[in-house]
């Protein structure tokens, strides 16, 4: 059985209404003046304009960023960390999709720390800690508001960084799953989509535990019931709720477990093809998870206990089979071909593939010719 630390760094509080106690759990944690970083989609929906006035009625000033794209890079955070160093904050919140949570997270590590991204590429390297943070994400999807780590891409190369530091874990979450509803369908899909994938690669990692089980395994059992069913009933609460819960505990069980080839092969698909992260997993997993058959049979097998619509024949096969029933209910692209990537460049990108992280925690040892093999098998 393989060790493990369990310390939960993150308060997490859940319903319909939970957004409310922003301007209360600021005043817990003694802000004063709050650097609130938020995506373009959710300052149009309303959100950081609700978020503003909860927070000023708690007596807090507030300073909006929102200069970031749906993949935040290294150059992105600098232009907050540029914002917020004047305005003397002290307490930052991540208000949207992955995308803002990331963006918060590493903007707080240049803030506090100084430096470049590079810099924190990682674990634990930073000197001092980080300012405290509220995450409020407004998806299901990446599991950010769960975990320490900050995933941002490198401006030049567009390659994601995972950056980690205790610190950087949000001191609160607000799950609320109300603030989900404002997501377009093709958002809705495609986060939900990886959310999945996260519960899918952390029941088999080399580092999954006992303890990483539990949070994989419910994600599985949350998603996997709900994700056909929120893209059919959007303005389900209840559906909603799982999405967002189960999304949360996959965040969970990355931190405990890490993730896989899915994850190693996707990134660098957004970096050479600028193709959605969600979409890049719902192309490749099915094929990650028969690739896996040979050594992670079992674990697939206890994933899938007590799951509805599974096909009949073996724990991998019938799991991938799942996944592409899921990715064309959501309507996600499914090949490479489909996707503009060109046959020609997939040796490359197993190389660029074989250098990530996450590839050394798959449960069949993983390099440039198995991630060559899993791309071709998705073209």
């Amino acid at each position: 059985m393989v060790p493990f630390e369990f310390r939960p760094l993150t308060r997490v509080s859940f319903g319909t209404g939970a957004f409310e106690r922003l301007g209360r759990v600021a005043a817990e944690l003694g802000a004063r003046r709050i650097l609130l970083v938020a995506d373009d989609g959710v300052v149009q929906a309303g959100h950081a304009e609700t978020a503003r006035k909860l927070l000023e009625g708690a007596g807090v000033d507030v300073f909006l960023f929102q200069g970031f794209g749906a993949n935040p890079d290294s150059a992105m955070v600098e232009s907050g960390r540029a914002f917020a160093e004047p305005l003397g904050v002290n307490v930052i919140v991540g208000l949207g999709g992955g995308s803002s949570l990331d963006c918060a997270k590493g903007i707080n590590f240049l803030l506090t720390n100084g430096g470049v991204m590079a810099d924190y590429r990682g674990y634990g390297k930073v000197k001092k800690p980080l300012l405290p943070m509220i995450g409020v994400p407004t998806t299901a999807g990446t599991g950010s508001e769960a975990q320490s780590y900050a995933v941002i891409a490198d401006a030049e190369t567009h390659m994601k960084m995972a950056c980690g530091d205790p610190s950087a874990a949000f001191r609160v979450t607000l799950l609320d799953p109300s603030l989900t509803l404002s997501a377009p369908r093709s958002v809705t899909a495609i986060a939900g989509f990886d959310a999945v994938s996260h519960a899918v690669e952390t029941a088999v990692t080399t580092k999954r535990t006992p303890l990483s089980d539990g949070f994989s395994h419910q994600a599985w059992r949350l998603l996997s019931g709900a994700y056909e069913r929120v893209l059919a009933q959007p303005n389900d609460f209840e559906v909603r709720s799982s999405m967002q819960v189960g999304a949360c505990l996959a965040g969970m069980a990355i931190e405990q477990s890490m993730l896989g080839a899915a994850h190693a092969c996707a990134n660098p698909l957004t970096a050479r093809y600028g193709i959605a992260h969600g979409v890049a997993l719902a192309i490749l997993l099915p094929h990650v998870v028969r690739w896996n058959a040979d050594f992670a049979s079992d674990r697939y097998a206890l994933l899938l206990a007590g799951s509805d619509g599974i096909s009949a024949g073996s724990p991998a096969d019938a799991l991938a089979n799942r996944l592409e029933a899921l990715a064309k209910t959501g309507g996600l692209t499914t090949r490479l071909s489909d996707a503009a990537v060109e046959e020609a460049s997939l040796p490359a990108l197993a190389s660029l593939a074989a250098s990530q992280w996450t590839g050394s925690f798959n449960p069949r040892p993983f390099d440039a010719e198995g991630a060559l093999e899993i791309y071709r098998a998705a073209f």
